[in-house]
């Protein structure tokens, strides 16, 4: 028994030392855990706004990125919606041109079927204007059977006659040349006169006697004199009559039925 005590208190000591041990350990790790966790919010705090600016960074120029590519999709997709109203443009334009030509073309024949004469519609594809000639080109000539002095009109009126036929254009004197005459007569009053031009927009109405009643609006018509345009054909009307005290013919300003400076498509008469 006696042998057995000092055994015993060894084993109570090593049991304490264990402890003791087991605390200190416990007390260290978590003065370290302090430590750390002290560390740790001091470095938190010190980088925290080094991070924010950072991200902050990151975020705008990933902003920036994101509205570069979508800003070169919206340009790309405004690109084609630009190019589908300019094709849808051009379009209606051809479309708008298209039916204004039909609505030409069916008007110059209707006048052509009323007159119930051999004539030929031809296009005007050139023009020869200056201070006092002018002409048009048209896309018919003599192979289309086109000659000298043919009267070319429109269903608005007289445009002229044709002094050179090639043989697949010919040139047409505008009644304004200032060398074409037409020999005509008022509508109302039958009296006559010839219809010169100026080289202007308007022509003059020659040898019209000062004792003959003509008033603005009269409408002049061709004589059917000098075997170029058929009687009946409506030239222009009057624009302005002024009677001298002195001379025998009053002075007398026309305005061609037809608007020469926007022709596109006439009327050849070929009889």
């Amino acid at each position: 028994m006696p042998n057995k005590g000092p055994k015993g208190r060894k084993n109570i000591i090593l049991v304490f030392s264990i402890l003791l041990f087991s605390l200190a350990l416990m007390s260290i790790s978590a003065k370290q855990q302090k430590e750390m966790s002290f560390l740790d919010s001091l470095t938190s705090l010190t980088l925290s706004p080094f991070q924010s600016l950072f991200t902050q960074s990151v975020q705008s120029v990933s902003d920036v990125i994101n509205n570069y590519f979508y800003l070169v999709s919206v340009s790309k997709e405004n690109e084609r919606l630009k190019l589908e109203v300019d094709k849808l443009g051009n379009e209606k334009n051809e479309l708008i041109e298209r039916i204004s030509r039909q609505k030409r073309l069916a008007g110059l024949i209707a006048y052509q079927e009323d007159r119930k004469k051999d004539s030929l519609v031809a296009s005007v594809i050139g023009r020869d204007a200056t201070q006092w000639s002018k002409v048009v080109v048209i896309n018919k000539g003599s192979r289309h059977g086109l000659k000298k002095y043919l009267a070319v009109v429109t269903n608005s009126g007289v445009i002229g006659q044709i002094i050179f036929a090639g043989p697949n254009t010919s040139k047409v004197l505008l009644t304004i040349d200032s060398r074409s005459a037409i020999d005509s007569i008022f509508q109302d009053s039958r009296v006559s006169g010839v219809v010169v031009g100026t080289g202007k927009k308007q022509c003059q109405i020659k040898y019209v006697p000062n004792t003959a009643k003509i008033k603005v609006g009269d409408r002049v018509l061709s004589s059917g004199l000098g075997g170029i345009f058929p009687k009946g054909l409506f030239i222009g009307t009057v624009f302005q009559v002024v009677k001298k005290k002195q001379g025998l013919f009053q002075e007398i300003t026309l305005t061609p039925g037809s608007d020469l400076s926007k022709l596109e498509e006439v009327l050849v008469l070929l009889s």
